[in-house]
């Protein structure tokens, strides 16, 4: 049910770097790559839900995607998605992965006392709730329930633990940015 997706991943980038940060997002089809897309979110902003819901849409596949797979809730830096709203937009579920559990008073600690916008930042994280562990991995979901994403992770996952339109956008981003890709754990 959940065979074809799109992941986003966002290029490395240097810690004092301000501005926007290239992010990149994989169509698969199960197993198979069908094609990349490339984007733009501002370091710490506040657009990264609406230009992914816009790279979804200019993706070629939008009509036959099942699930919009995230790495992690935020994009370059504290880009905060609005996973509820992404769903809205596109009219997909939204699963957000991550390798392990993250600390959510470090990160409610940085947002309200270092970045811009912090609070509602914050909301956001704290709106969609802890994450549940899934399949080896820490997921956040939105439009599917947990056998759900059990399901696509074990339809979307070849290598590892992390999906293949996840990995696959991670070694793009990183190939592209620094000239080769980074191969191991994303």
């Amino acid at each position: 049910m959940f065979s074809h997706a799109i992941g986003f991943d966002d290029a490395p980038f240097a810690r004092e770097h301000r501005g926007d940060v290239a992010v990149f997002g994989t169509v698969y089809a199960r197993h198979t790559l069908h094609g990349v897309v490339r984007g733009r979110v501002r370091r710490d902003g506040r657009n990264s839900t609406a230009e992914l819901a816009r790279l979804v849409g200019e993706s070629g596949a939008r009509e036959h995607l099942h699930l919009i797979l995230l790495q992690g809730v935020a994009l370059a830096g504290f880009n905060v998605v609005d996973v509820p709203m992404l769903s809205r937009l596109t009219g997909l579920p939204v699963l957000v992965v991550a390798r392990r559990s993250p600390n959510l008073e470090r990160i409610r600690a940085a947002l309200l006392t270092r970045v811009p916008g912090g609070t509602r930042k914050w909301r956001l994280i704290e709106a969609l709730g802890p994450m549940e562990p899934c399949r080896g991995v820490w997921v956040q979901r939105v439009g599917l329930s947990l056998p759900e994403a059990e399901a696509a992770l074990g339809a979307l996952t070849l290598t590892g633990r992390i999906p293949e339109p996840l990995r696959a956008a991670h070694l793009i981003a990183g190939g592209v940015t620094r000239g080769s890709s980074r191969g191991g754990r994303v």
